[in-house]
């Protein structure tokens, strides 16, 4: 049986989960005047290391049998 995937889901690519959190904290409506004061920002979410849980809906936990 052949299954027809999409081209593109982002919704199941966990880099995407990142870029969007990443979007999310530091670069939607921030209050920064230059570009130096955004990049220290997008550098001091990075450095946070996980600041956000992975969602788990995507990527069951397998079972051991």
């Amino acid at each position: 049986m052949l299954h027809h995937l999409p081209l593109y889901a982002r919704e199941t690519n966990p880099i995407e989960r990142v870029w969007w959190h990443l979007h999310d904290e530091s670069t939607r409506n921030h209050p920064c005047q230059t570009m130096e004061e955004s990049l220290d920002l997008v550098f001091g979410w990075l450095d946070a290391g996980n600041p956000f849980a992975m969602e788990g809906s995507v990527y069951p936990t397998p079972i051991a049998a």
